[in-house]
């Protein structure tokens, strides 16, 4: 598992260096990083645990965590506090706002893939109006699809809500640019 996090990791880094330095041509002026859906041996309460945090992330006091909300909504820092309420939640948090939708839901059935892909049931989402209205708010989008439209998430700010007084908010992130695998892109590792 702690092999797993290191590759997790470094995976993540180069990521983030290839986007920002050779793609944008630019600087990182800040780092957040936090593993999510993941085990951790942890001590707690004086008894040594194996923690899976699946769909959260750790939030220890003073660790910075970033949560991602929807592709048209605000991203948040958060940091990890020192009280009762955080030490009985293992000292964690969310990782995301949590989907409402299924991606088949969103998206439709479909069979085959590439050229010979057909759509064989519609699916929920318009994401040609999402496309619109993201654009509308100045939200430059690339790739993505009708699986990962806002429409298909719990709203970010009601989640933390449920988590109130066990993170603090640092920083709030509007999106100006979204970037993510296109429908025509296969990822057979896709939840």
């Amino acid at each position: 598992m702690e092999i797993a996090g290191e590759y997790a990791y470094v995976g993540r880094e180069w990521v983030v260096e290839t986007i920002v330095t050779r793609i944008l041509g630019t600087v990182t002026t800040d780092r957040v990083h936090n593993h999510h859906n993941f085990a951790w041996r942890e001590t707690h309460g004086g008894e040594t645990l194996w923690v899976h945090r699946k769909g959260a992330t750790p939030a220890f006091p003073g660790q910075r965590g970033f949560v991602g909300a929807t592709m048209g909504e605000t991203a948040v820092i958060l940091r990890g506090v020192d009280n009762d309420k955080a030490a009985a939640a293992l000292f964690s948090t969310v990782h995301g706002a949590g989907r409402v939708m299924s991606r088949t839901q969103a998206l439709g059935r479909y069979r085959g893939w590439g050229k010979r892909r057909k759509q064989v049931a519609p699916g929920a989402v318009d994401f040609a109006r999402w496309r619109a209205e993201l654009k509308r708010r100045g939200i430059e989008l690339r790739g993505g699809g009708a699986d990962e439209a806002p429409e298909c998430y719990k709203r970010l700010d009601a989640v933390l809500e449920a988590h109130a007084g066990t993170v603090e908010i640092e920083h709030r992130l509007r999106p100006v640019g979204v970037a993510m695998a296109g429908p025509d892109v296969y990822d057979p590792y896709k939840d």
